[in-house]
């Protein structure tokens, strides 16, 4: 289903508002394919077309929303009666409304790669497969591969509203991962190793099998290190997870709901001078970039953290009206939800070192690899954290003994102060942030 068909379903749907009534609908379309090998045999397939419509009505301050899975003609009239009839049960909010054209241009963006079409099942598959190959032979300590995964989805959508909204767009994505296992002698190390582009041609198969390999075994004969203040150097897929917490504090709808740790610090210094935040859905190179935000404003570059001062929270339509400013185009949904608020491609203003080279200027530190249960051990109102982690020991500036079962804690406050440098290595991820090798100073480390 093209664009133009979306749309017109669309202004179907809102050509049946009545007076006084906001109506939006979003219509979407998707396919996705999910392949997992195991030991050379496919283990999984997935061939999946999904498609659906979710309706908002606003009326008397009310909000009411029901959705459908199918674009059927005769489901649509059905769905728009049923949010009628939810919008009756609302509780009132003098602060409903549907977001309105705020004159920002929906930046052009080419955000799907025909290839992806034209790209065979079975080279899918035989992606997947080689990809499991080349991390089995990457290494004589490597002894299994969990998984080896190819994925991608087509993604059309479009938004429209009695407000005057109107887009629709499509995009593309892929990615291989491998989860890969290493021995040596009674010791088992896992690692991960994945590549990200728009359509398969572009995706490097030899990087993911590598990294899988190195990750696995650069971390055999890990031990447990000793109870330490120390600077740690984050990997960068540690840090974006990392990025995506601290972006979920500087949320609109988090400062609402009294869970923001940032709540009354607009303007003031909240981290270290080198730190630039920035959510760019318009950086084509994101794997998560999109043109418009969940409520069809046209997507735009927010600077979350400039030089280390809070400049900003992200807003959608109604956390703008609450509280009296505008929308930063930061609305994330589903077809089947109301808009929420969130990051949509995160990424921290690189610097101009590698990670070698940031390894060097530390002296003696960790490498933080990877870490456990991050999620589970932030506290997002006091901003503590604790988590599990593993990575490598530096020593004179280089890597050395591996270390694993330790824990590493700070707060998200003192930790964004502590930051001492930012990477140059910037990675693209299949997630709502790139990553950066980070350098931060004073983590308790707890281990022996």
């Amino acid at each position: 289903m093209n664009t133009d068909e979306l749309l017109e379903i669309g202004e179907r749907i809102i050509g049946w508002a009545r007076d006084g009534e906001q109506v939006e609908a979003v219509v979407v379309h998707e396919l996705e394919t999910e392949i997992r090998v195991y030991e050379g045999e496919i283990e999984s397939f997935t061939s999946a077309e999904s498609q659906g419509v979710g309706i908002r009505v606003i009326g008397d301050n009310r909000q009411g929303i029901a959705y459908a899975g199918t674009l059927d003609a005769d489901v649509l009239g059905e769905t728009l009666d049923e949010a009628r009839d939810n919008a009756v049960y609302g509780s009132p909010d003098e602060y409903f409304g549907l977001a309105e054209p705020d004159g920002v241009a929906i930046p052009e963006m080419d955000l799907y790669d025909d290839g992806i079409e034209d790209f065979p099942t079975a080279d899918k598959i035989a992606m997947a497969i080689e990809l499991e190959r080349a991390v089995t032979a990457g290494d004589a300590r490597i002894i299994g591969v969990e998984s080896a995964d190819y994925v991608d989805a087509i993604s059309a959508g479009a938004v429209i509203s009695t407000t005057g909204i109107r887009h629709a767009g499509r995009d593309s994505g892929c990615y291989v991962a491998a989860y890969s296992l290493a021995s040596e002698g009674d010791e088992t190390q896992t690692g991960f190793g994945y590549s990200v582009a728009r359509a398969p041609q572009g995706i490097d198969v030899d990087r993911a099998s590598s990294d899988a390999v190195e990750r696995a075994t650069r971390l055999l004969g890990a031990v447990k290190a000793p109870s330490e203040r120390i600077t740690v150097v984050l990997d960068p897929y540690v840090t974006a997870q990392f990025l995506g917490i601290i972006a979920g504090t500087l949320s609109a709808e988090s400062v609402l709901k009294g869970r923001s740790l940032f709540a009354e610090r607009l303007g003031e210094s909240v981290g270290a001078s080198c730190l630039t935040l920035i959510d760019d859905p318009t950086d084509p190179d994101a794997f998560t970039a999109t043109d418009t935000d969940g409520e069809g404003l046209a997507s735009r570059r927010n600077v979350l953290i400039e030089g280390g001062d809070l400049n900003m929270f992200l807003h959608n339509s109604y956390t703008g009206r609450r509280l009296d400013t505008a929308s930063t185009a930061s609305a994330v949904r589903s077809y089947n939800s109301t808009p929420g608020v969130g990051a949509h491609a995160l990424s921290l203003v690189p610097g101009n070192r590698s990670q070698a080279e940031l390894i060097a200027s530390v002296g003696n530190g960790v490498l933080i690899q990877g870490v456990a249960g991050l999620h589970s051990g932030v506290n997002g109102v006091s901003g503590d954290f604790s988590t599990g982690a593993e990575g490598l020991r530096i020593r004179n500036g280089e890597l050395a003994e591996p270390i694993r079962e330790v824990t590493i804690a700070s707060t998200l406050q003192r930790m964004l102060q502590d930051v001492q440098e930012v990477g140059a290595d910037v990675e693209r991820l299949p997630m709502n942030a790139s990553g950066v090798s980070l350098v931060v100073a004073d983590i308790t480390m707890s281990g022996e």
